[in-house]
C-alpha cells in the first residue's frame, strides 16, 4: 500500500459485481506492543459509507469524527447527500495543511453512490480512486492473496470468504496486524457482518 509499513495493521478494500467490501484486523499495536487486541478500524461514516482506517488511531478518530460532522452539515444545508468522490475531495482538503506534520491518517473510503466507490485518501496529500486498496504493514500479503483471487463475478459469500482470507494471511505473517476480522459489506446501505471472528 502506499503508507509507510510500519504501523501495525491490515486493512482493504475491493469492488466486485455485489458492491463493496472493507476488511480490517482489530489489533492496535505500539512498537512491538499489542495494545489493544480489539480495535475497530472499520467506521461507519454515514448510511452509505464506511471507511478503513490506518496510521495513528488518534487522528483517525478525530478525522473520522470530523468527516460525519462535515457530511451532516452538508446534507443540512444542500438537503442532498455529498457523493463518496466529494467526501474525499473534502477530506483532502482539510488534511492538505497537515501535510508534512505529525498527523498520520490514510483512509480508505469504501462507498455506494449511483455506484460502487473506493477512494484511498491520506495525510501525505494522496487521493486516489480505484478497485483495490490495501494499507498498513500486513498490505504485501494482503495484496497477494487478492491479485489471485479477485474477480469482478464473485459471489457475495466468495467476496466475503476471499477478504476473510487476506486479512488472515497478513496477520499470520504480520507481527504487528492480527486478532479478529472486521468485515462490511457496502450496497445502498452497509451492513456489518463480522465483528467476533477469532484468527
Amino acid at each position: 500500500g502506499p503508507f509507510p509499513l510500519s504501523h501495525g495493521t491490515t486493512t482493504l478494500g475491493f469492488i466486485f459485481q455485489g458492491g463493496v467490501i472493507a476488511a480490517a484486523d482489530t489489533r492496535a499495536s505500539a512498537g512491538g506492543l499489542v495494545a489493544c487486541p480489539a480495535v475497530h478500524k472499520i467506521t461507519p461514516i454515514h448510511s452509505h459509507l464506511v471507511v478503513t482506517s490506518s496510521g495513528s488511531g488518534a487522528d483517525c478518530m478525530l478525522w473520522e469524527r470530523i468527516l460525519i460532522r462535515e457530511i451532516r452539515l452538508y446534507q443540512l444545508r444542500h438537503k442532498r447527500r455529498l457523493s463518496i468522490r466529494g467526501t474525499a475531495k473534502l477530506l483532502s482538503f482539510m488534511l492538505h495543511p497537515f501535510k508534512g506534520t505529525d498527523v498520520c491518517v490514510a483512509l480508505t473510503l469504501c462507498g455506494w453512490d449511483k455506484d460502487d466507490s473506493l477512494i484511498y485518501v491520506c495525510s501525505d496529500g494522496a487521493r486516489l480512486q480505484g478497485d483495490i486498496f490495501s494499507v498498513g504493514s500486513g498490505s504485501p500479503y494482503a495484496y497477494g492473496v487478492l491479485d489471485g483471487s479477485l474477480r469482478w463475478s464473485l459471489s457475495k459469500e466468495e467476496a466475503i470468504s476471499l477478504a476473510r482470507e487476506a486479512v488472515f494471511r497478513a496477520t499470520h505473517r504480520d507481527a504487528y496486524s492480527g486478532n479478529n476480522v472486521d468485515l462490511f459489506h457496502v450496497t445502498r446501505g452497509y451492513k456489518l457482518l463480522h465483528h467476533d471472528f477469532i484468527l
